[in-house]
């Protein structure tokens, strides 16, 4: 009996852990949920932009993707990946291989919903929501290999 409630009470321990971001588990539900955040900061700037502003799809989708990006800098290295620069030089190096990354991903974006809404006549937000899928997968793999390791 014994055994039992120690093996249970170890699950709930690396359970709570994972929940309170302690290895890489933790660092993927940090991803998750600023992801979450970024991509409502971009998607909700999209919409107020194109649907309320009526303002070209293409400047409502890069104006949303540049304060995106800004934003998700900014909670990547806080909150996600908690690094902390030593020096303005390696703070600089590392802001412009987070920009670069996005920018590589801002046109992986920007050609997908172009396809999703001119090639295949989807709505404006239905193309956003399924670009976004492919750019939040691959901004974790080039920010997790690339800009913060």
């Amino acid at each position: 009996m014994r055994g039992a409630q120690s093996a249970e009470r170890e699950l709930k321990d690396k359970i709570i852990g994972f929940l309170k971001g302690r290895g890489i588990g933790g660092e993927a539900v940090r991803y998750i949920v600023i992801g979450v955040m970024t991509t409502l900061v971009n998607f909700s700037l999209f919409a107020l932009m194109t649907k309320a502003l009526k303002i070209d799809v293409t400047i409502s989708n890069v104006t949303s993707v540049s304060v995106s990006i800004l934003f998700a800098y900014i909670t990547n290295k806080l909150i996600v990946f908690r690094r902390r620069s030593s020096s303005r030089a390696e703070l600089m190096k590392e802001f412009f291989k987070f920009v670069g990354s996005r920018l590589f991903t801002m046109a992986l974006e920007i050609g997908s919903v172009l396809l999703f809404v001119n090639v295949f006549g989807q709505d404006e937000l239905v193309g956003k929501v399924e670009a976004q899928v492919l750019v939040i997968i691959a901004n974790y793999i080039i920010s997790k290999v690339f800009v913060f390791r």
